[in-house]
Protein backbone atom coordinates (compact mmCIF):
# COMPACT_ATOMS: atom_id res chain seq x y z
CA UNK A 1 0.00 0.00 0.00
CA UNK A 2 3.09 2.12 0.75
CA UNK A 3 3.70 1.71 -2.91
CA UNK A 4 0.44 3.37 -4.56
CA UNK A 5 0.37 5.95 -1.98
CA UNK A 6 4.20 7.10 -2.82
CA UNK A 7 2.84 6.86 -6.96
CA UNK A 8 -0.11 8.96 -5.82
CA UNK A 9 1.98 11.80 -3.91
CA UNK A 10 4.35 11.70 -6.91
CA UNK A 11 1.76 12.38 -9.32
CA UNK A 12 0.15 15.02 -6.89
CA UNK A 13 3.65 17.39 -7.07
CA UNK A 14 3.99 16.39 -10.50
CA UNK A 15 0.89 18.51 -11.50
CA UNK A 16 2.51 21.50 -10.43
CA UNK A 17 4.68 21.26 -13.68
CA UNK A 18 1.39 22.07 -15.55
CA UNK A 19 -0.39 25.15 -14.22
CA UNK A 20 -2.06 25.82 -17.46
CA UNK A 21 -3.96 22.76 -17.50
CA UNK A 22 -5.40 23.64 -13.57
CA UNK A 23 -7.07 26.93 -14.86
CA UNK A 24 -8.54 25.16 -18.12
CA UNK A 25 -9.95 22.45 -15.96
CA UNK A 26 -11.65 25.37 -14.24
CA UNK A 27 -12.58 27.21 -16.91
CA UNK A 28 -14.56 23.99 -18.61
CA UNK A 29 -16.17 23.97 -15.39
CA UNK A 30 -17.01 26.83 -15.58
CA UNK A 31 -18.38 26.87 -18.88
CA UNK A 32 -20.40 23.38 -18.30
CA UNK A 33 -22.52 25.76 -15.63
CA UNK A 34 -22.14 29.18 -17.49
CA UNK A 35 -24.29 27.34 -20.93
CA UNK A 36 -26.16 25.13 -18.19
CA UNK A 37 -27.37 29.00 -16.63
CA UNK A 38 -28.07 30.47 -20.22
CA UNK A 39 -29.87 27.37 -21.59
CA UNK A 40 -32.07 26.48 -18.53
CA UNK A 41 -32.44 30.13 -17.63
CA UNK A 42 -34.24 30.96 -20.90
CA UNK A 43 -36.24 27.78 -20.54
CA UNK A 44 -37.77 28.67 -17.02
CA UNK A 45 -38.61 31.89 -18.51
CA UNK A 46 -41.53 30.57 -19.64
CA UNK A 47 -42.83 27.67 -16.75
CA UNK A 48 -41.49 26.84 -13.21
CA UNK A 49 -41.00 23.13 -13.19
CA UNK A 50 -39.32 21.39 -15.65
CA UNK A 51 -39.59 17.42 -14.97
CA UNK A 52 -39.72 18.07 -11.55
CA UNK A 53 -36.51 20.33 -11.40
CA UNK A 54 -37.19 24.04 -10.41
CA UNK A 55 -34.15 26.34 -11.62
CA UNK A 56 -32.33 26.52 -9.31
CA UNK A 57 -32.68 22.66 -8.52
CA UNK A 58 -31.46 21.55 -12.02
CA UNK A 59 -28.15 24.39 -12.02
CA UNK A 60 -27.77 22.29 -8.43
CA UNK A 61 -27.34 19.09 -11.10
CA UNK A 62 -25.03 20.68 -13.42
CA UNK A 63 -22.86 22.36 -10.94
CA UNK A 64 -22.30 18.70 -9.44
CA UNK A 65 -22.65 16.90 -12.01
CA UNK A 66 -19.82 19.16 -13.91
CA UNK A 67 -17.77 18.78 -10.60
CA UNK A 68 -17.87 15.34 -10.87
CA UNK A 69 -17.31 14.81 -14.50
CA UNK A 70 -13.82 16.91 -14.35
CA UNK A 71 -12.71 15.20 -11.49
CA UNK A 72 -12.55 11.83 -14.27
CA UNK A 73 -9.30 12.29 -15.56
CA UNK A 74 -8.87 8.18 -16.77
CA UNK A 75 -9.54 8.80 -20.36
CA UNK A 76 -5.48 9.49 -20.62
CA UNK A 77 -4.93 5.61 -19.55
CA UNK A 78 -5.50 4.38 -22.42
CA UNK A 79 -4.03 6.71 -24.55
CA UNK A 80 -1.09 6.15 -22.50
CA UNK A 81 -1.08 2.70 -22.28
CA UNK A 82 -1.54 2.15 -25.90
CA UNK A 83 1.25 4.29 -27.35
CA UNK A 84 3.68 2.78 -24.54
CA UNK A 85 2.53 -1.13 -25.98
CA UNK A 86 2.80 0.67 -29.61
CA UNK A 87 6.31 1.72 -29.13
CA UNK A 88 8.00 -0.81 -27.11
CA UNK A 89 8.09 1.02 -23.92
CA UNK A 90 5.59 -0.50 -21.94
CA UNK A 91 8.39 -2.62 -20.68
CA UNK A 92 9.05 0.04 -18.35
CA UNK A 93 5.52 -0.87 -16.23
CA UNK A 94 6.37 -4.56 -16.29
CA UNK A 95 9.75 -4.48 -14.57
CA UNK A 96 7.79 -2.34 -11.72
CA UNK A 97 7.44 -4.07 -8.27
CA UNK A 98 3.52 -3.41 -8.31
CA UNK A 99 0.10 -4.24 -10.25
CA UNK A 100 0.26 -2.23 -13.72
CA UNK A 101 -3.63 -1.13 -13.33
CA UNK A 102 -2.94 -0.52 -9.42
CA UNK A 103 -0.37 2.31 -10.57
CA UNK A 104 -2.42 3.93 -12.91
CA UNK A 105 -5.25 3.74 -9.78
CA UNK A 106 -2.77 5.60 -7.84
CA UNK A 107 -1.57 7.67 -10.67
CA UNK A 108 -5.40 8.60 -10.89
CA UNK A 109 -6.10 9.30 -7.22
CA UNK A 110 -3.09 11.51 -7.10
CA UNK A 111 -4.13 13.82 -10.11
CA UNK A 112 -8.18 13.57 -8.54
CA UNK A 113 -6.99 14.88 -5.19
CA UNK A 114 -4.76 17.68 -6.67
CA UNK A 115 -7.43 19.15 -8.59
CA UNK A 116 -10.20 18.33 -5.90
CA UNK A 117 -9.86 21.52 -4.24
CA UNK A 118 -9.77 23.34 -7.73
CA UNK A 119 -12.70 22.08 -9.24
CA UNK A 120 -14.62 22.68 -5.75
CA UNK A 121 -13.69 26.56 -6.10
CA UNK A 122 -14.77 26.58 -9.43
CA UNK A 123 -18.33 25.22 -8.26
CA UNK A 124 -18.75 27.07 -5.34
CA UNK A 125 -17.98 30.49 -7.23
CA UNK A 126 -20.83 29.87 -9.39
CA UNK A 127 -22.80 29.12 -6.17
CA UNK A 128 -22.11 32.42 -4.53
CA UNK A 129 -21.66 35.10 -7.40
CA UNK A 130 -25.09 34.01 -9.02
CA UNK A 131 -26.58 33.53 -5.72
CA UNK A 132 -28.05 30.31 -6.61
CA UNK A 133 -29.88 28.54 -3.72
CA UNK A 134 -28.22 25.52 -4.12
CA UNK A 135 -30.51 22.30 -3.98
CA UNK A 136 -28.84 19.51 -1.21
CA UNK A 137 -29.91 16.10 -0.38
CA UNK A 138 -30.39 16.03 3.38
CA UNK A 139 -30.25 12.36 4.12
CA UNK A 140 -26.91 11.29 5.58
CA UNK A 141 -27.54 8.21 4.49
CA UNK A 142 -28.12 8.99 0.58
CA UNK A 143 -25.14 11.34 0.84
CA UNK A 144 -22.90 8.44 1.67
CA UNK A 145 -24.08 6.41 -0.83
CA UNK A 146 -23.45 9.05 -3.69
CA UNK A 147 -19.83 9.27 -2.46
CA UNK A 148 -19.15 5.85 -2.18
CA UNK A 149 -20.95 6.18 -5.93
CA UNK A 150 -19.04 8.30 -6.80
CA UNK A 151 -15.43 7.15 -6.04
CA UNK A 152 -16.73 3.92 -7.35
CA UNK A 153 -17.63 5.09 -10.87
CA UNK A 154 -14.13 6.90 -10.63
CA UNK A 155 -12.56 3.46 -10.17
CA UNK A 156 -14.55 1.91 -13.13
CA UNK A 157 -13.51 4.17 -15.78
CA UNK A 158 -9.90 3.69 -14.71
CA UNK A 159 -10.35 0.22 -14.95
CA UNK A 160 -12.66 0.74 -18.58
CA UNK A 161 -9.44 3.05 -20.07
CA UNK A 162 -6.97 0.74 -18.59
CA UNK A 163 -8.86 -2.24 -20.15
CA UNK A 164 -9.08 -0.10 -24.23
CA UNK A 165 -5.39 0.25 -23.69
CA UNK A 166 -4.16 -3.22 -23.11
CA UNK A 167 -6.59 -3.99 -26.45
CA UNK A 168 -3.49 -2.78 -28.08
CA UNK A 169 -1.79 -5.74 -27.22
CA UNK A 170 -4.52 -7.71 -30.20
CA UNK A 171 -5.59 -4.65 -32.14
CA UNK A 172 -3.22 -2.22 -33.89
CA UNK A 173 -5.54 0.53 -33.00
CA UNK A 174 -7.91 1.10 -30.51
CA UNK A 175 -9.27 4.61 -31.74
CA UNK A 176 -12.88 2.90 -32.58
CA UNK A 177 -12.99 1.55 -29.08
CA UNK A 178 -12.03 5.09 -27.71
CA UNK A 179 -14.72 6.40 -30.05
CA UNK A 180 -17.79 4.40 -28.63
CA UNK A 181 -16.54 4.98 -25.47
CA UNK A 182 -16.22 8.77 -25.49
CA UNK A 183 -20.08 8.87 -26.82
CA UNK A 184 -21.61 6.90 -24.95
CA UNK A 185 -20.06 8.42 -21.67
CA UNK A 186 -20.95 12.03 -23.20
CA UNK A 187 -24.84 10.70 -23.42
CA UNK A 188 -25.07 8.12 -20.99
CA UNK A 189 -23.35 10.19 -17.49
CA UNK A 190 -26.11 12.83 -18.12
CA UNK A 191 -23.50 15.38 -17.75
CA UNK A 192 -25.10 16.80 -21.46
CA UNK A 193 -28.89 16.79 -20.47
CA UNK A 194 -30.24 15.45 -17.18
CA UNK A 195 -31.41 11.16 -18.28
CA UNK A 196 -34.70 12.16 -16.55
CA UNK A 197 -35.89 13.83 -19.40
CA UNK A 198 -35.07 10.93 -21.64
CA UNK A 199 -38.27 8.76 -22.40
CA UNK A 200 -38.51 6.31 -19.44
CA UNK A 201 -38.04 3.07 -21.97
CA UNK A 202 -34.75 4.92 -22.54
CA UNK A 203 -33.60 5.24 -19.40
CA UNK A 204 -34.37 1.70 -17.77
CA UNK A 205 -31.86 0.34 -20.98
CA UNK A 206 -29.85 3.15 -19.79
CA UNK A 207 -29.96 1.86 -16.25
CA UNK A 208 -28.06 -1.43 -17.01
CA UNK A 209 -24.88 0.11 -18.27
CA UNK A 210 -22.33 1.46 -15.56
CA UNK A 211 -21.97 5.11 -16.97
CA UNK A 212 -25.36 5.82 -15.57
CA UNK A 213 -23.77 5.38 -11.98
CA UNK A 214 -20.59 7.26 -12.44
CA UNK A 215 -21.87 10.96 -12.67
CA UNK A 216 -25.47 10.98 -12.86
CA UNK A 217 -26.93 9.30 -10.35
CA UNK A 218 -24.65 10.49 -8.02
CA UNK A 219 -25.55 13.90 -8.78
CA UNK A 220 -29.50 13.15 -8.81
CA UNK A 221 -28.55 11.69 -4.79
CA UNK A 222 -26.44 14.79 -3.88
CA UNK A 223 -28.99 17.27 -4.92
CA UNK A 224 -32.07 15.46 -3.11
CA UNK A 225 -33.46 12.94 -5.61
CA UNK A 226 -33.88 9.21 -6.98
CA UNK A 227 -32.70 8.11 -3.08
CA UNK A 228 -34.73 4.96 -4.14
CA UNK A 229 -32.19 3.90 -6.64
CA UNK A 230 -29.14 4.54 -4.30
CA UNK A 231 -28.60 0.97 -2.82
CA UNK A 232 -29.81 -0.73 -6.13
CA UNK A 233 -26.68 1.81 -7.94
CA UNK A 234 -24.26 0.51 -5.54
CA UNK A 235 -25.34 -3.08 -6.00
CA UNK A 236 -24.72 -2.67 -10.30
CA UNK A 237 -22.16 -0.56 -10.18
CA UNK A 238 -20.09 -2.88 -7.98
CA UNK A 239 -21.26 -5.94 -10.21
CA UNK A 240 -19.59 -3.86 -13.02
CA UNK A 241 -16.49 -3.16 -11.46
CA UNK A 242 -16.07 -6.80 -10.94
CA UNK A 243 -17.15 -7.93 -14.64
CA UNK A 244 -14.54 -5.23 -15.69
CA UNK A 245 -11.80 -6.68 -13.55
CA UNK A 246 -12.41 -10.22 -14.92
CA UNK A 247 -12.21 -9.07 -18.51
CA UNK A 248 -8.63 -6.85 -17.83
CA UNK A 249 -7.29 -10.37 -15.94
CA UNK A 250 -8.67 -12.17 -19.27
CA UNK A 251 -7.12 -10.05 -21.59
CA UNK A 252 -3.41 -9.50 -19.71
CA UNK A 253 -3.04 -13.25 -19.24
CA UNK A 254 -4.21 -14.27 -23.10
CA UNK A 255 -2.42 -11.32 -25.23
CA UNK A 256 0.78 -10.19 -22.62
CA UNK A 257 2.67 -12.92 -24.15
CA UNK A 258 2.46 -11.30 -27.83
CA UNK A 259 3.96 -8.32 -26.26
CA UNK A 260 7.39 -7.94 -28.11
CA UNK A 261 8.39 -4.60 -26.50
CA UNK A 262 12.22 -4.01 -26.03
CA UNK A 263 14.20 -1.70 -24.24
CA UNK A 264 13.13 -0.11 -20.10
Amino acid sequence: MKKYKEIARIYIKSQLAWRADVLFNMLFTVAKILFAWLLWGMIFRERNMVAGFTFHGMLSYYIVSSFLSQLEMARGISGEVSARIRNGTFSNYMVMPVSIEWYFAAMEVGVVLFYLSFDLLAAAVWVFVFRIRFVFGRSPEILLCAAVMAVMGLFFMVQLNYFLGILTLKFEDIGTFLMIKDNLVSLVTGTIVPLVLFPESVVRVMRLLPFYYVTYLPSMLFTGRCGEEAVRGLAVLGTWCILMQGMIAVTWRKYRKKYDGVGI
